[in-house]
């Protein structure tokens, strides 16, 4: 169990070598005149940032002082305190520690050093009695150890009235300058460290100072020439700033562990050619986000003893919980019960706009099964699939997982009868930002909801008509209960139209500020009229300017712009569109399909981004991955390899086949992150603590370093080396659950396509008709002519619904349904289908209304059929 910050102070103000106030203690030499600083915004001109506290009312920045309310009656001056991470000592090194500090009334405060995890040591500490008039305090004292990642803690509780405790002008001058960052690249033959599917696209990276062609050999395990060639010189990168070749080895297609590329006298990191490289990687990235549940115990027998944990937020000390949560000062008078959700990244809180693209990806995923030849029908996420405590219920376990955000979402919508019904509030997390390492059960910050915004009510719309419609073959009352969620929340969202998240409200949480909501208006126009055919929804999706406009941002799409999954839905579930507009939203997926694979064609590294620094941003790695999302749907719609072979080459940049040499998911490669910013998995500053767990997915290379450590360490980096793997670089190696979403689906797609072999020509026509339909019912038929050469003797179709549609009788075959799956099988006089000859069953079903288009896929013996 992890200690909470009281305690951590309290055990380093025990150890701690302390520098009275008096001057008491040994006598140190000042730091030399240049000593850098080791403070990060220590006069607060640039905000809260990365301050925290516990114990205190909200940071906030007055007159250029950071100041907290801080209540009375507190017992112990480290009951509450603000502090700073990630602050660099080296030992035996002068430091001078100094800051100003004001108390009204007035009260002792007092400064620690520390290691911020087990066991605590105190380095050094000083006291002063603060009072209403700022005074400055300096003490002198030389590291007793090395920590690149001390703790500074100003504890401010014990009073026993409530103070105003303000800070300026903080101060840690000594050390040394840190030395040049050179990261270790490892060999200069760069491939995907997990390896490559054996039909599909194999290709490396030499980075070498030739500019002539330098022979490759591709070598077995015992170090066999298994293929040869010459690389192809690609000049400087601009991404990365470096000389690189190119190797194409795509040819060679035989399966093989432990292999290795030599170009150039370097040799790779090990890799496998296998056509089932991707199934694990499909329950690792999902298992990700039941490591991430909030308000649930985590159960080590389902995803390792070091993750096992109580349960966060739910009320029980030193928690102030999730389950009765007061909005904001001034923001409104209810309090909500808003237990569970997954945390939304390295820190406690939860977030509507970022949980919406996050369930919607897990929930389109599963609704991509039902429509993609190569899916299988959804064996590769069907019940039982996944380490969730739900397994074994029936319903797949990727629902389940999505149901558990799904619950939180509903939760955080404004109740009927108060101001703002309908609407969805923004966010909820700690009052201010907390330090590192911190179990979610150990949290003791008050919790707050933010404010309703019209962006956060309609991801709740979106993502809650999705529910209404994938979870009702699965389970009917969860449906029922998400169904008035998205009518209500669209109708309050059209009500208050420009009520937008302050770019400002970042304190103790990331702000998701966003003043564009017109693509969130198209995206939940899109799935509410998928999910219940209502005229109105069709009409304000086509007259949004999204549905005719580009949507596939060469970037990548994200949170922040989420018109493309409309466009997405629109061109691959089911649904009335006319045939002519059907076409044209698929040509623009197609057409944005080939952007990407002209963009992947262009880069020495294979990505599909552009290789300015504009591409390198937080979080970027999941807009590479949403690209490719693009690219697999492309391949979906049309059955065109070279869209497959896109989706499967992006990987490569994920897994290894990157100026850094690294792979960004944990667990996967030789070389791989570990050490992202989370509060939860942070073994880097407490061994106790396990590193994030196998498939999570780090942010990636961020031109913008923004955060102080990576600005600091980084700076001057070409955009592909703007990333260190560190806890204490949030805006390069965060996890979060919307990029693990992206990694999801790109894995759920990869792991689909076996060895990737080649796409035989469908050899069926299957053409499904509407006969009738009454309220409650229809009756449809499906008629299978044979295109191919030779006789079909015995079949089974399958199809699959969209909604809470099921069959009651069928004629003509014998017809069964699980979930949304209908199989018909042959009777014993129409088994046979000669070539250019048909076959024609029917059925009536049952349904309580909403959308009921044809299927968007009919298979006969496993093969995909072609429309009629």
């Amino acid at each position: 169990m992890t200690p909470s910050p009281r305690r951590r102070a309290l055990l380093a103000a025990v150890t701690a070598l302390a520098l009275t106030g008096s001057g008491a203690g040994p006598a140190y030499a000042d730091p030399p005149p240049d000593a850098p600083e080791q403070i990060d915004n220590g006069d607060f001109g640039a905000g809260v940032a990365p301050w925290f506290s516990y114990g205190t009312g909200t940071l906030g920045v007055t007159d250029g002082r950071l100041c907290a309310d801080v209540p009375g009656g507190l017992a112990n001056p480290w009951d509450a305190g603000i502090g700073q991470d990630g602050v660099p000592l080296v030992a035996g090194a002068e430091y001078r520690l100094g800051f100003d500090v004001s108390a009204t009334p007035g009260t002792p405060v007092t400064a620690v050093l520390q290691l911020g995890a087990p066991p605590y040591t105190g380095y050094a500490s000083v006291t002063v009695t603060a009072g209403p008039t700022a005074q400055r305090v300096e003490r002198t004292f030389t590291a007793p150890e090395s920590n690149p990642s001390a703790q500074l803690i100003v504890q401010v509780g014990g009073s026993d009235t409530a103070q105003t405790v303000c800070l300026d002008d903080v101060s840690l001058r000594g050390g040394e300058p840190p030395e040049p960052y050179e990261p270790d690249t490892g060999p200069r033959v760069r491939v995907n460290q997990v390896g490559y599917l054996p039909g599909g696209p194999k290709n490396a990276t030499v980075v070498t100072a030739a500019t002539e062609p330098v022979g490759w050999q591709l070598r077995s395990a015992a170090g066999a020439v298994l293929a040869d060639g010459t690389t192809t010189p690609r000049g400087v990168d601009p991404a990365s700033g470096q000389n690189v070749h190119t190797v194409d080895f795509s040819a060679y297609r035989t399966a093989g562990t432990g292999l290795r590329l030599v170009a150039d006298g370097e040799t790779s990191h090990p890799f496998d050619i296998s056509g089932t490289l991707y199934e694990r990687l499909r329950a690792d990235s999902l298992q990700f986000f039941y490591a991430q549940r909030s308000g649930i115990a985590i159960d080590g027998a389902l995803l390792g003893s070091e993750y096992a944990r109580p349960a966060g937020h739910l009320g029980v000390a030193p928690n102030q919980g999730d389950t009765d949560v007061p909005c904001q000062p001034g923001v409104c008078d209810h309090r909500l019960d808003v237990r569970g959700g997954w945390y939304d990244a390295g820190d406690h809180g939860k977030y509507v706009v970022n949980g919406g693209i996050a369930t919607y990806q897990l929930l389109n995923a599963f609704e991509r099964t039902r429509t993609a030849a190569t899916a299988a029908g959804g064996a590769g996420l069907a019940d039982g699939t996944l380490r969730v405590p739900e397994r074994g219920n029936g319903v797949p376990d990727i629902l389940d997982e999505a149901r558990w955000e799904l619950e939180f979402l509903l939760r955080m919508q404004v109740p009927a009868g108060q101001p703002l019904a309908g609407m969805a509030h923004h966010k909820i997390h700690d009052r201010n930002w907390t330090g590192l390492p911190l179990a979610p059960h150990d949290d003791p910050q008050p919790r707050e909801l933010h404010p309703p915004s019209t962006a956060a009510t309609l991801n709740l719309a979106a993502v809650a008509a999705q529910c209404a419609r994938l979870y009702a073959p699965y389970d009917a009352a969860f449906a029922a209960r998400c169904r008035p969620a998205p009518t209500t929340a669209y109708a309050a969202a059209k009500a208050n139209p420009a009520r937008y998240a302050s770019p400002s409200d970042g304190t103790g949480g990331g702000a998701y500020d966003d003043t564009t909501v017109t693509d969130e208006f198209y995206w939940a126009a899109v799935e509410l009229w998928l999910t219940t055919g209502a005229p109105a929804y069709l009409a304000d999706l086509t007259a949004s300017p999204h549905h005719t406009g580009p949507v596939f941002d060469p970037r990548g799409f994200g949170w922040q712009g989420v018109a493309a999954l409309g466009r997405l839905d629109l061109a691959t579930v089911p649904n009335g569109l006319p045939a002519a507009e059907r076409a044209r939203v698929r040509a623009s997926v197609t057409d944005a399909a080939d952007g990407h694979l002209a963009e992947l064609g262009r880069q020495a590294y294979g990505l599909p981004l552009p290789g300015d620094a504009g591409s390198y941003v937080w979080g970027g790695n999941s807009n590479l991955l949403n690209n490719a999302v693009v690219l697999a749907t492309a391949f979906d719609l049309t059955g065109d390899v070279r869209y497959r072979d896109g989706a499967v080459q992006s990987m490569d940049y994920l897994l290894g086949r990157n100026a850094l040499n690294i792979s960004y998911v944990t667990g996967w490669g030789e070389h791989a992150a570990q050490n992202q910013h989370s509060r939860i998995f942070a073994r880097q500053l407490d061994p106790g603590l396990p590193h994030p767990p196998a498939g999570s997915l780090a942010g990636g290379a961020n031109a913008a370093l923004q955060d102080p450590f990576a600005a600091q360490l980084l700076a001057g980096c070409a955009p592909m080396f703007c990333y260190v793997d560190d806890i204490n670089s949030y805006s390069t190696n965060e996890v979060a659950i919307n990029w693990n979403s992206a990694l999801a689906w790109v894995a759920s797609f990869l792991a689909d396509q076996g060895a990737a072999g080649p796409v035989a020509a469908p050899t069926c026509v299957a053409t499904y008709t509407l006969h009738g339909s009454w309220p409650g019912g229809f009756t449809s038929q499906v008629t299978i002519r044979n295109t191919g050469t030779t006789a079909v003797d015995g079949w089974t179709a399958r199809f699959a619904f969209t909604g809470d549609q099921r069959v009651d009788t069928a004629w003509l075959a014998r017809v069964s349904q699980a979930g949304a799956t209908v199989t018909a099988r042959n009777e014993a006089h129409n088994a046979r289908i000669r070539p250019g000859a048909t076959v024609t069953f029917g059925f009536t079903a049952s349904t309580g209304g909403g959308a009921n288009p044809p299927p968007g896929l009919v298979t006969v013996n496993g093969a995909p059929c072609t429309s009629g």
